[in-house]
Formats: structure tokens, sequence, C-alpha cells
């Protein structure tokens, strides 16, 4: 079989042949793998795969060059940041080297307010840099602070006194708007600003604005932050702090606001003056309805909340403090640091006498009678003041509209009180030995150049003096003044209570020197409480915060200034004088009442000085320039005024009489007329010209200067000496 098969012959490989014409050892197209036909097939359908190829090696250069574009611009970002960092650090050491030593940082005081309250507690007025007291949160109303977090800094409760969030969106919004329409300062920010720094923008406060916030992050809670923030920041019309805005508002305290008032006084934070309810209510209610939509958006209240909010009337604040209560807190804050014996320096409560209730229908009286008759009768102002047995005021209103004029024409204003400051002759006479069944004659008289004369211009012969003061009898009132000694009519007044400077003349006796009202009412008040001094007076006591007394007055054992007998003659006197002469309009139905009237020269002025034995109140009205008025007299409007002021005044008190029941004769033909005879030994015509040689006084015997009737002296005690038996001041006030 072996045979049968060829021989195989093993090839070789060789390479004869295949040198090129160099000798070279290259190969071929055709030997290469992907050479010949074959390989041109394989070329030709390869040549998409060898395209993307080609694409997939760019992209992936044009990663790898953006991956180092972004490693480059990170890398450069960093060195800047870093550079910034450092530079930023560099000023915050810097400006923060120019601030005293953290541990030297304390809050500064707020400055101290004095809140003025009336004796049943309520809040009349506060004084002081900032209008109002401080608060903690929990005695305001939960709205206030919920408010101004939603609409001024709402991740107070978790930055740390910056917040970088809050910031970086205000700068955005800044940018877009190409304006200033956004803050970054956080609520603690604001804080450091008010407490530390000025309101300059400078980059050095800003810095230290910084540092200053960090420095109250540590130092105190986010609560007491707020706090703080809440009692000093400014909203407006003169009102620093939430309790101070709320009365200057809405006059209530910070704990009654409710939720669109709390809305409001938040939004008054961006631009306290522009958006004053005082001053532009609609742009306040436009930026109350920002605020409460902020609130709903931070869940602090409800859609259903706000709707309810929204129904409420706009607040329509006055410009200024109107309620006649300031004139009251002014003359608190006149006397209060003689009183404590130097400035105030921290938060004070006053407790005054005024009775708010009174305080509020004494403004209603004087509001309604100019108002309806001020017109016609050319008045413009009035004035009241009412003052209790002890000298207490109860009500005090200086001017028609506080607002509009903070002039107090019941304490400052000096007037000529005309006829109302004749009892104070009729009870120097008195004293002086004269009863109220003495007879004088009324026909016209010459003292000196001076020739009085009756408001009619009538003459009534021969009178008693309960009558001559009942009717208001200048001609009488004249010569009592002559017969008394202008120098007594002075000691007598002064001794009642009248301070102001007084002209010691014949024409005091009717009443041409200047008095204020106050001073005026509070001379009254003895008739009304026995006899005893009633020192005016308002402030009733002054203590701290925490309540230390500083001061409490000590009017309550006043001296003795008119003996009982004198009491009851003028009470008696005075009585006759509203229930049958000049004062009937002030009559008031199952009260005993006493009073005269007072008309000044030309009608400039008129009042009613009355008294019950609860108050004695005095009521003027009149013009501040002197103008006269319409002929109005004491005993129209102003008696009026004063019977409508004491009915609600009285509403509820039970009736007493007036101390003394003396009964006066008005029969003057059942009294002789006196003949008086002066101390030179010529006797006294009872009418007609007085001579020059008999104008002088009777001569006094121990002291008190007698009425003569024939060969008759009788004596009356001195005026300081208590009687056994007599009624007590205490007495007048328990209704004993």
């Amino acid at each position: 079989m072996a045979s049968k098969r060829k021989k195989q012959t093993r090839i070789e490989p060789s390479l004869k042949g295949r040198r090129n014409k160099a000798g070279d050892l290259r190969a071929r197209p055709g030997d290469r793998v992907a050479g010949g036909k074959g390989a041109t097939k394989r070329k030709r359908g390869s040549g998409k795969k060898s395209s993307t190829g080609r694409r997939k090696s760019r992209s992936g250069a044009a990663r790898r060059g953006q991956s180092g574009f972004l490693r480059r611009a990170f890398y450069w970002c960093f060195v800047l940041g870093l550079w910034l960092a450092i530079g930023v650090g560099g000023l915050v050491a810097y400006y923060g080297a120019k601030m005293p030593s953290a541990t030297t940082w304390t809050v500064p005081d707020r400055p101290p307010n004095v809140k003025i309250v009336s004796i049943d507690g309520t809040t009349m007025a506060n004084r002081g840099a900032t209008g109002g007291e401080a608060l903690t949160l929990s005695r305001m109303s939960p709205y206030v602070p919920q408010a101004v977090v939603a609409i001024e800094d709402r991740r107070f409760y978790y930055h740390f006194g910056v917040d970088p969030i809050g910031l970086a969106r205000a700068m955005v919004s800044n940018a877009m708007a190409g304006r200033m329409v956004q803050g970054g300062s956080t609520l603690t920010q604001q804080l450091a600003k008010n407490l530390f720094l000025s309101p300059e923008r400078t980059l050095e406060r800003k810095v230290q604005e910084v540092l200053l916030a960090f420095w109250l992050e540590h130092k105190f809670t986010k609560d007491q932050i707020l706090e703080m923030y809440l009692n000093r920041v400014y909203f407006g019309s003169g009102s620093y702090g939430v309790e101070a805005a709320s009365r200057r508002y809405f006059k209530k305290p910070a704990r009654d606001v409710n939720l669109a008032q709390a809305a409001l006084l938040a939004g008054l934070l961006k631009a306290p003056s522009r958006l004053s309810p005082a001053r532009n209510p609609d742009a306040a209610e436009a930026r109350a309805q920002i605020v409460l939509e902020a609130m709903r958006d931070e869940g602090y209240v409800s859609d259903r909340e706000i709707t309810t909010a929204m129904t409420r009337a706009p607040t329509r604040a006055k410009s200024y403090w109107s309620g006649a209560e300031n004139y009251a807190a002014d003359l608190v804050m006149d006397q209060l640091e003689a009183l404590i014996g130097g400035k105030v320096t921290s938060d004070l409560i006053v407790d005054t006498t005024i009775d708010f209730r009174m305080q509020q229908q004494a403004e209603k009286t004087i509001r309604k009678a100019i108002d309806r008759n001020g017109g016609k009768l050319k008045v413009s102002q009035g004035a009241l003041v009412s003052i209790d047995g002890s000298g207490a005021i109860r009500a005090l209103v200086g001017g028609y509209d506080y607002s509009v004029s903070q002039f107090d024409r019941a304490t400052t204003a000096k007037r000529q009180p005309g006829s109302a400051f004749k009892p104070f002759v009729y009870a120097a006479a008195l004293e002086m030995g004269r009863t109220p069944a003495s007879v004088r004659n009324d026909a016209p008289i010459r003292i000196g150049k001076w020739t009085p004369s009756n408001y009619d211009q009538k003459y009534r012969g021969p009178v008693t003096l309960s009558d001559a003061l009942a009717n208001s009898l200048n001609t009488i009132a004249a010569q009592l003044v002559m017969e008394a000694g202008p120098d007594n009519v002075v000691k007598t007044a002064r001794r009642l209570g009248i301070e102001s400077k007084l002209q010691a003349n014949a024409s005091i006796a009717l009443g041409t020197s200047e008095v204020s009202l106050t001073e005026l009412t509070a001379a009254y008040a003895p008739f009304m409480n026995g006899g005893y001094k009633a020192t005016p007076h308002i402030i009733k006591r002054v203590r701290t915060a925490r309540g230390k007394v500083l001061y409490e007055n000590t009017y309550d054992n006043p001296p003795r200034v008119l003996r009982p007998q004198i009491i009851a003659m003028m009470n008696g006197m005075l009585v006759r004088a509203v229930n049958e002469g000049t004062g009937q309009k002030a009559r008031l139905k199952g009260r005993q009442v006493a009073g005269k009237t007072g008309t000044s020269q030309a009608f400039r002025d008129a009042l009613f000085v009355g008294y019950t034995s609860n108050l004695a109140t005095g009521v003027w009205f009149g013009n501040d320039d002197g103008k006269p008025t319409r002929k109005v007299t004491g005993g129209a409007m102003p008696a009026l005024a004063w019977k409508e002021f004491m009915q609600a005044a009285h509403s509820g008190a039970t009736s007493a009489r007036l101390p003394g029941q003396y009964v006066v004769p008005s029969d003057p033909s059942r009294v002789a007329v006196p003949a008086t005879r002066p101390s030179d030994g010529s006797v006294r015509r009872p009418s007609g010209e007085i001579a020059r040689s008999d104008r002088r006084r009777l001569e006094p015997v121990n002291g008190v200067a007698p009425e003569r009737t024939g060969s008759t002296r009788r004596r009356l005690p001195p005026a300081d000496v208590d009687e056994p038996g007599n009624t007590t001041l205490l007495d007048i006030i328990l209704g004993n």
C-alpha cells in the first residue's frame, strides 16, 4: 500500500523570489491579512465602523478636556474662595479689633418708661423715650411675634445669627430688580444694630453688626432675643416697642391685639413712618395683607383665620395722641422728678388720683358743649377740673382737643375769675363778724376813681349779704372788701388755696386778679369738706416696676382753714346762689348743690365753680386769644356743662348734705341796716359815694373785726383752733 501511495514531499517555507529589487523583505499587499479582494471588501464593509470609532475617540477626548476644565475651574474657585475668606477674615479681624473686648459687652438698658394709671388700674398714658413699657412674650398677643418672624426672618429659630440662605436670596432679588428691594439682615442683626450701632451704612458697621449678632446668639436664647427686639424696635409715630405701638394705634395693650392688628404692626417694620396708619392707612392695610399671607405660608394661621382678619375694618389712627387724659399725664410728668428727688432712671408706675370714668365724661362734656354752642357763642376752648374733699384731682380736661393743642387751660392758664372770687371776700367778711343776715345797701358807690356797678345796672337798696351773693351784686362785694380790708381778703384766699399773685385792692372783689381754674376749684373744697385745706394733687403713689414705693402723698391730715361756723354760713349762702340766684342752671335733682358763677370783663371768660358733698368742680369757657365771647356768662354755658358732668359723676353715689345747716333769712326788712363806724370815728354811709377818709377797714378786736350793731360786739374764735365736737374731714369722707 505504501508503494501505491505517492510519496509526499515536505514543503519548507522559503523567501525565494519574494525579495524586491532592493532586497527588502517587505510583504506584498496580497500577503497581508487585510490584503486581496477579500480584504478590500472587508475594508469597504468596515468603513462605518472605523468612523464611529473615531467619533468615540473624539468624545472621549472632549470628556477628558471638559473634566480638566472643571478641575481647573474648581481649583481656581477654591483658590479665590480661600483668598476671599482670608480677606473677609482680615476685615473681620481689623474691624473687630476696633471694638471693645467682648467680655465688656453688655446690652444697654432700655430707656425708662413711666406708666401712668388711674385709680382703677387703667393705663392712661406712657411717657418716656419709648412711649411704652417693656413686656415679656407671655404678656403679648401670640400673633405679634408670629407675624414679625413670618415677615422679617422666617428662619429665625434655625440660623446662628446670620442667615446665609436669606442673604443669598436677598442678593439675587436685589440683582434682578436692579435696586434694593429686600434685606438680608436677621432679627438678631437688626437688634444688634438698634442696641449698639449707628444707623449709617458702612462696611465697618456691617461687620460689627455680624459680630454682635453672633455674640447675642451666644449670650441669649432665641425667645430672649425676640423679646428684646419687640420691646425696642421702632413702630412709627414716636412708638418704640410693641406695647407703645399698640396703645398708640389701637388704644389697647399689646396682649389684646388681634390677628389683623398684629399683621399691621409687623408690616410697619419695613418703613415705620411711611406705612403708619396715622399717616397712610391704605398703605398700612396693604402691607398687613402681605404679612397675613406670610403667616399662612409659615403655618401660623389658617385660611379661615386670614379671611376673618381681612373682613375687619381698616385701622384709622389719629395723627397724634388725642385723649384728654394726656393733660393729666403731662401734669404728672411736670411734678414727678420733684417728688422722687431726681431724674427717672428706671421704669416707674405712677398711681394717680384720676377716676378714668369721670375723666372720659369730663372730656365728653367739654367737647359736646363746644360742638353744640361754640360756634354761635364764639367759644373755642373749655376746661374742667374736678376735685374731692382731700384735694385729689378726679378729672382734668385742659382743652377741647389735646391733639390740636397740648396747652393745659385747667392748670397752667390764668384767667380772671370774675364773681367766682366773691366767696373769698364773703368768707373774710364773715370772719370779721358779719353774717349772711347782715344788711348792706345796694346803691351806686365810688371807691377812689373806681365805680363798680351791677351786671344788670340795677340797684336793690337794702339787701342781706346772702341775697347779695346769690344775685352776685358787685356793689356789696366792693363794700365788703373795704370793710374787711383787701389784705385780709388776700390772706383768706391764700389760706384756702389760691397761690397766684393777687392784687390787694378794692377791685379784687370782682375777681380782677388772674388765677388758674385748678387752684380756684381747690379753694372751694374747704366749703365742701368742713373747713380743711384741700391741696390739689394728682399723684398718689410712685413705685418701680418691681413694686418699691418711691413716693406716697401725705395729704391725709390737712390743716383746718375755716371754722365750722363760717363753713355753715358760706354753704347756706352758696346753696342759695344755686337754688335762687345766678347758678340755677347747675341744680341737680335730689342733691344739695352750692356754687358761684363768674364772668370776666367784656365776657372774655365764663366760669362756674360748684360742689356737692362729694366733689368740687370748676368749668371754664372762653378763647385762647382773649377775644370776647358772645355774652356768655358763668350761669349759662359753664353751669349747664357743670350739671351734665356732675350728674354722670354722681351716678350711683349716695346723696349727703353739705356740712353745716345755716338757715339764711331772705327778708331784709327783718334786719336793720347797720351803721358802721371806721376807726377814725366818722360814720360810714350805707349808700352813695364812700369818702376817701372812710376807705379803711374796721379796727379788729383781738385780731377779729366785729359786726357792729349798736354797742354789741360778737367775737369768733381763731380759724386754726378746732372746737370740741366739730366735724372732721374724716367724718365728711365717711359720711358721718
